[in-house]
């Protein structure tokens, strides 16, 4: 798939199938002007829509979780053909989105502030207020769940809300946009389709009061310093260097196991892929012989789905062959397959060191380096020397070690002995390069309002 400008009035962005390279489309891009007009629209009908009962908002959502409902299987069809990600998968995005929606239209009524203790004459309290026009920036990797937890939690709150949705899936932006905008007044939520010049355009604009980025660090450290200027309230999620430590004492079956799952869901694009393994030298070699048929098996049933990109499969590439070059063992996958589309094997490599690009920066890729150590602490202390700081996951049956790695490791969120999973609701801070903020959950609501405290006193009369 190649995201271009292409010359003259025609200027869109051209998307190809990255399963076998034939084009998907070509989508308008628009201009600043597009731009300026959405937050303008946006800024007007702020105080009709701040002013709307927060039950009536959230009849809105829950009549827009019903139009994706309608909708989920062109959605799918367009996030498999734009993507690459297993129709299947991309269903499941949806419907994701489709429960995002419902939760938040049942949660955002019932966000409420806090009475405060004071005297017995007067009134204290904190009362949440939606911010004012949020600029919503949203990836391609799972782009209807992300994209509609973001936007529900704006509009939910009172806020009004402009989407630029990723340039690797416009087409499926745009048909977003056309399910969920009538429902809603107008101007309340408008969707702008172009790249990371649109993007930046977006966020600078001072009329924007809240910017909500999901995407790479790269992006992410350029919207921070465009919104530095403007003093909007920002919140992002992005890239992660995922450690995945293993412990002497675990099955190293499961443990291949479960960090195949990791490395190699959605051809490693998640944000909380396992990026980087750390395994206590007593079981390394049974755990990469374990990972080798994972990663095998997947390979040969034709399991792992295509790159997003071209660009995609060239950047992870160049990372594994930099390892190699640097003394890394592949012990299965590691080559660009021949053929149409950005095709990329599920690859295992051994005999890794810290100070390779594998190891130090994020991948994106179907990519399990695997890395010896002598023992629990090394491993930690190897985890935690890292500029992101998303999440880690560790398998140990020793509470101990479980404890002392929850209490070491420097990121969001910490999984014991499950690679993905957790109860409902989770809300985590990611810390470093991988953003700052809550992006989702309960206390995204918080971060989409800003907090009046208010003191209400009688007044002396005559």
């Amino acid at each position: 798939m190649t995201t271009e400008h292409t010359a003259g009035t025609d200027d869109g962005i051209e998307v190809t199938d990255p399963h076998d390279g034939t084009i998907v489309g070509t989508v308008p891009i628009a201009t600043e002007a597009d731009i300026r007009t959405a937050v303008q629209r946006a800024r007007e009908a702020f105080p009709a829509w701040r002013a709307t009962p927060a039950a009536e908002r959230g009849r809105s959502l829950r009549r827009a979780a019903l139009g994706l409902a309608a909708q989920e299987d062109a959605l799918a069809d367009l996030n498999h053909r734009e993507t690459g990600r297993h129709r299947e998968e991309a269903l499941e995005g949806v419907r994701a989105a489709i429960d995002t929606l419902l939760q938040i239209s049942e949660l955002a009524p019932l966000h409420r502030g806090r009475s405060l203790l004071g005297g017995n004459e007067a009134v204290d309290l904190m009362r949440p207020e939606p911010r004012g026009v949020a600029a919503v920036v949203t990836p391609w990797n799972d782009p209807v769940a992300v994209s509609v937890g973001l936007i529900g939690a704006a509009l939910g709150t009172g806020n009004t809300v402009v989407h630029k949705p990723s340039e690797r899936c416009p087409h499926l932006g745009r048909l977003l946009g056309e399910v969920l905008e009538p429902h809603f007044p107008s101007g309340v939520l408008s969707t702008v389709i172009g790249d990371a010049r649109e993007g930046e355009a977006l966020v600078a604009f001072p009329e924007v009061d809240v910017v909500a980025h999901v995407g790479s660090t790269v992006a992410g450290e350029r919207i921070a310093r465009a919104v530095a200027l403007t003093g909007a309230h920002l919140i992002r999620e992005n890239g992660g260097n995922d450690a995945f430590i293993v412990d002497a004492d675990v099955d190293p079956r499961w443990a291949a196991a479960q960090a195949a799952i990791g490395a190699f869901a959605n051809s490693g694009q998640i944000c909380t892929s396992v990026e980087r393994i750390i395994v206590h030298r007593g079981i390394a070699d049974e755990f990469v012989e374990a990972l080798t048929a994972e990663a095998s098996e997947r390979n040969d049933q034709g399991l792992v789905a295509p790159l997003v990109d071209q660009r995609m499969r060239e950047s992870v590439h160049a990372q594994v062959a930099e390892a190699i070059a640097s003394g890394a063992r592949v012990v299965v996958g590691g080559a660009v397959p021949a053929g149409p589309g950005s095709h990329y094997p599920a690859t295992v490599l051994s005999d890794c060191s810290p100070d390779m690009r594998l190891f130090s920066e994020e991948t994106f890729g179907p990519v399990a380096p695997v890395l010896a150590v002598e023992g629990f602490t090394e491993a930690v202390e190897r985890a935690a020397h890292d500029e992101y700081g998303l999440s880690a996951t560790v398998l140990t049956a020793d509470i101990a070690h479980a404890h002392y790695a929850i209490d070491r490791l420097p990121v969001g969120t910490v999984k014991v002995n499950a690679v993905f999973g957790g109860a409902p609701g989770g809300s985590a801070q990611p810390r470093g390069r991988s953003g700052s903020g809550f992006g989702y959950g309960p206390e995204l609501l918080d971060e989409m309002t800003t907090t009046k405290v208010v003191h209400l006193a009688p007044a002396v009369t005559r």
